[in-house]
């Protein structure tokens, strides 16, 4: 795998988990919050992992976060969307490309992220989108930091749906089947909706080769000098 240095990455955590009845991202997976898995996944992948989502339940993993914030908006309500998140990303990072994920999909890997990466790199468009029999995968995708401007501009004019914003900027898409040697393209972008979704995921995380669950528990989120992790509720 490589190094994308031009590259950030961005988890979006603000949601209302309301079908799950619990916070999605600090629910553990071999005993680590699927958030904290997420964003070690990505670090040796990106010049930087940020936190989209208040800092109270996240900074005490050791994770950077930044709140919604978009210009000429006075005030992001609380739940608007993942639209808000992604223009908040693009409005605070300093790189040209900017992979975008949202905190509940516990089947990714490095593999997957740095073959997305690789071809988002070569993309001329303002977004890098994954297409399944769904539709587009907005929350898996890489956008170019210029792509603020128009996005945050749709936003201000009440569009809260992604795939209603991309219709604002240049955006190339591409099938799973195009990555035809990864090995779970059918559950890579799964993500977790209900507590039998998040059961599912842990059968498959528990069913993979031993040594891969190893590396999974040594995976240990830094502790606070000022103060211990709280528990999760």
């Amino acid at each position: 795998m490589s190094s994308h240095n031009e590259a950030a990455a961005f988890i979006l955590a603000g949601g209302a988990s309301s079908r799950m009845g619990c916070n999605k991202g600090l629910l553990k997976f071999v005993g680590e919050p699927l958030i904290v898995q997420t964003a070690r996944l990505l670090k040796p992948l990106v010049s930087r992992v940020t936190v989209i989502g208040p800092a109270r339940p996240y900074r005490r993993l050791g994770l950077q976060t930044v709140p919604d914030r978009i210009p000429g908006v006075r005030k992001v309500a609380a739940y608007q969307g993942p639209l808000a998140g992604i223009v908040t990303a693009l409005g605070v990072t300093s790189t040209p490309w900017n992979l975008i994920l949202a905190c509940d999909l516990p089947y990714l890997t490095g593999e997957w992220i740095d073959l997305l990466l690789s071809r988002a790199l070569q993309s001329d468009a303002q977004a890098f989108v994954p297409r399944t029999p769904g539709g587009l995968e907005p929350l898996a995708a890489v956008y170019r930091r210029d792509a603020y401007a128009p996005l945050a501009e749709a936003f201000r004019k009440g569009v809260r749906k992604v795939t209603d914003a991309l219709a604002m900027i240049p955006v190339e898409t591409f099938a799973l089947e195009d990555f035809e040697a990864y090995e779970h393209n059918d559950l890579v972008l799964k993500n977790m909706n209900t507590l039998k979704d998040f059961e599912l995921a842990k059968e498959w995380w528990l069913s993979r080769e031993p040594q891969k669950i190893e590396g999974l528990k040594s995976l240990r989120p830094p502790r606070s000098r000022r103060s211990a992790p709280r528990r999760n509720k």
